[in-house]
């Protein structure tokens, strides 16, 4: 089943963020894949301090909440090259020109759920900014980041970020890769 998620349905956070120039032209969606929150928080954060658009990548089989059990399903996915189905799609991307995209770091690369998002044919990545982003508890941080680039090949690419803390600061990533204004 495949529910489509209106720009109005995702998390927009506006909020107390002073506009400068560089985010009052861009149009940025923050979308990202998480499974025990840590993504999500470092999404959140990013989402404040630019005024973008979350939107969150689910599976449409929940993964196993058990760590031991989850990380068997997502081996085999890897494994297998195996894409699972999403239960929502951005409905409209074209109107997007900054794309995060941020997951956790799974057996050494990206989590199949962002490679069933990255090469969904409902969307064109090609002209957008992609900028990559994930979560880790030891390594393997670069090989994800490069996987998320890898497979937005026809988009521009901006320096992605990397962090094993939920609550990590971003905001000298954003100014350094020019997304926020360093004033």
């Amino acid at each position: 089943m495949l529910v489509i998620c209106p720009v109005s349905a995702c998390s927009s956070n506006n909020d107390n963020i002073e506009e400068t120039p560089e985010i009052r032209d861009r149009k940025i969606l923050i979308a990202y894949f998480s499974w025990g929150g840590t993504t999500q928080q470092v999404a959140e954060n990013i989402a404040k301090h630019t005024g973008g658009t979350l939107f969150r990548i689910e599976t449409v089989e929940p993964y196993p909440s058990e760590y031991v059990p989850c990380t068997e399903v997502a081996k085999v996915e890897r494994d297998e090259g195996i894409r699972p189905d999403l239960k929502t799609i951005v409905e409209n991307l074209d109107q997007y020109d900054t794309i995060f995209i941020g997951c956790p770091v799974w057996w050494h690369t990206a989590p199949m759920a962002i490679w069933s998002f990255l090469e969904s044919e409902n969307y064109d990545f090609k002209g957008k900014t992609i900028i990559p982003f994930c979560t880790y508890a030891a390594t393997y941080r670069d090989e994800t980041l490069a996987k998320i680039v890898e497979l937005t090949p026809d988009s521009e690419h901006l320096k992605g970020f990397g962090t094993t803390n939920k609550n990590a600061d971003v905001t000298d990533w954003l100014k350094e890769i020019g997304i926020i204004s360093n004033q």
